[in-house]
């Protein structure tokens, strides 16, 4: 866990997703892996995560700054399955 200027917790992460979808009429299997950025208590709840443990994720997606064209995921909500 890391900490902002103002104090606020700061804990960046890894969250894979597995899937299968349908595009065009087709089965297709998704596999990926996105940087992941949490703040305050959300943050305190992600540091209690266990390496494999699957979660909900909510949030948006951004640039990881405005020279990068590197996404990251803001967690706003996260949730155990």
């Amino acid at each position: 866990m890391r900490y902002t200027p103002a104090g606020l917790e700061r804990l960046e992460l890894k969250i894979q997703h597995s899937s299968t979808q349908q595009q065009a009429a087709s089965q297709r299997q998704v596999q990926c892996e996105i940087t992941a950025l949490a703040l305050g208590e959300t943050a305190r709840q992600a540091a209690t995560l266990q390496v494999g443990q699957k979660v909900k994720a909510g949030g948006f997606i951004a640039q990881r700054s405005l020279r990068s064209t590197q996404l990251v995921l803001h967690i706003e909500n996260i949730i155990l399955e």
